[in-house]
């Protein structure tokens, strides 16, 4: 390299690093600590990325509940997200491209959380918090689809997370009921969601978000776990709306009693060839992670642990024991299963039915009926997942070949959950009108092309 290419390499390096701190923001004080973000795709928006809101679940804290995170002395700067929880990395599974899918490093130390928020002062806004889809066996908050910065654009405050999956996060066994001063074992992933949440509580306004607007928002898992979070007392108070996409609504949150899920967590330990859970303890994460004998799969989700959730959802809401916030649910036209639309429309419509003998709050249902462009669009159309980057804003994250009708469309219900998420109400000016359920003749708003409310049910 001559001297004068050297200089100018130099030159631009002092460059690069002079404007990082002109655009740095000042350190913001949260409970554990000091930190400083980074400036979003728009310098308007600051992201916080990677920071622990639990401590690292390993070692004696492997299958117990999240713990207070460590705190740190000096300025912990946040620009790179946490390592995703335990799973197996797939980059592309159609209809899922990469934007869809966590990518990056895994590790049993994942309990962190990332925060958009506008890079200045103003008044307190909506916060909107993001839990993730992958069957409770994948996902991360740092999935791209999941950029928080087209929310923020439309006044919110946007956070993300992780939280533990898989045998990590829902593995229930008698020796960890034994142990638990709360008898119960199996739902530390939710344990997790709560453990977020309570951050949130406790952090955000040093964000410049308002602790009395919080929008819990999910889609698939992630909308499974809104539902179970609506049914759990010790997410009481915790959020104020909540936001279910293509999860329990949908599908219902089908949780096996603890005795059950008990009875699976002895299995688990059979197939991993330990004698004990003190052996399975002593394994390395990725030997728990390896998948077992084709004969002895398993599939871990939530249970009905008597704690997290005393009874199932369904249960839960028809007693009126759940937490009563106004709630927006719905699905995608080609959502997973055989059912038609009109066969989702009928299932979301008995739910706001059953939901409504009990819950005072409002209800709003959607099906989002636009087939997103890319692979093999004609045989995937408005597939499960597809509403997501449309909510979020977020086509800037995707190289599919988006028209004109598809940003029209993410603005639109973009704005729908920004409106939801600041009052409990999604309408606005300019957006057409979206009825709240009532009565024996609900309407659903149909997101697409052409958006408007028809009658939920088909009979």
């Amino acid at each position: 390299m001559s001297q004068r290419s050297l200089m100018l390499s130099v030159l631009a390096v002092v460059a690069v690093e002079a404007m990082s701190l002109v655009a740095a923001p000042s350190p913001v004080r949260i409970r554990s600590g000091l930190l400083t973000g980074v400036p979003g795709r728009d310098p308007a928006v600051t992201v916080y990325k990677g920071i622990p809101y639990a401590a690292a679940p390993v070692g004696e804290l492997r299958w117990a509940p999240p713990r207070p995170a460590v705190q740190w002395r000096d300025v912990r700067r946040a620009d790179t997200f946490g390592a995703n929880c335990m799973q197996a990395i797939v980059q592309e599974r159609k209809p899922w491209t990469f934007e869809f899918m966590a990518h990056g490093a895994v590790s049993e130390d994942c309990l962190y959380l990332n925060v958009w928020t506008p890079a200045r002062g103003g008044n307190r806004r909506p916060v909107f918090v993001w839990i993730y889809g992958g069957g409770f066996s994948e996902g991360s908050g740092s999935v791209p689809v999941y950029d928080g910065e087209g929310l923020v654009k439309k006044g919110l405050v946007v956070v993300t997370f992780n939280y533990r999956v898989g045998a990590f996060g829902f593995l229930a066994h008698p020796e960890l009921t034994k142990e638990s001063s709360l008898n119960a074992s199996g739902n530390y992933g939710l344990l997790d969601q709560v453990a977020a949440l309570q951050w949130v509580r406790d952090n955000i306004a040093a964000f410049g978000g308002d602790t009395g607007r919080v929008t819990i928002a999910g889609q698939s898992a992630g909308g499974m776990s809104v539902e179970a979070l609506i049914a759990s007392p010790l997410a009481k108070g915790l959020f104020h709306r909540a936001i279910d996409q293509s999860g329990g609504a949908l599908a219902g949150v089908n949780a096996p009693a603890r005795a059950d899920a008990e009875r699976e967590g002895l299995r688990f330990v059979e197939a991993k060839r330990a004698g004990s859970l003190a052996d399975l303890r002593a394994m390395t994460a990725e030997q728990i992670a390896a998948p077992v004998a084709s004969a002895a799969r398993f599939r871990f989700s939530p249970i009905v642990d008597g704690y997290v959730l005393p009874a199932p959802v369904g249960e839960m809401v028809a007693n009126g024991r759940q937490n009563d916030v106004p709630t927006i649910a719905g699905a995608t036209a080609n959502d997973l299963g055989s059912a038609t639309p009109e066969q989702r429309r009928e299932t979301l419509y008995n739910w706001a039915v059953a939901r409504g003998r009990t819950s005072k709050a409002p209800a709003y249902l959607f099906l989002f009926a636009h087939a997103m462009p890319g692979p093999d669009v004609e045989r995937y159309g408005a597939f499960h997942t597809a509403d997501v980057p449309y909510a979020f804003n977020t086509l800037y994250m995707s190289d599919r070949p988006f028209t004109e009708v598809d940003h029209r469309i993410a603005e639109l219900m973009s704005a729908y959950w920004a409106n939801f998420a600041a009052s409990g109400n999604p309408n606005g000016k300019a957006l057409p009108p979206w009825p709240a359920v009532g009565g024996a003749h609900a309407e659903i708003m149909h997101i697409g092309a052409e958006t408007k409310a028809f009658p939920a049910s088909v009979n």
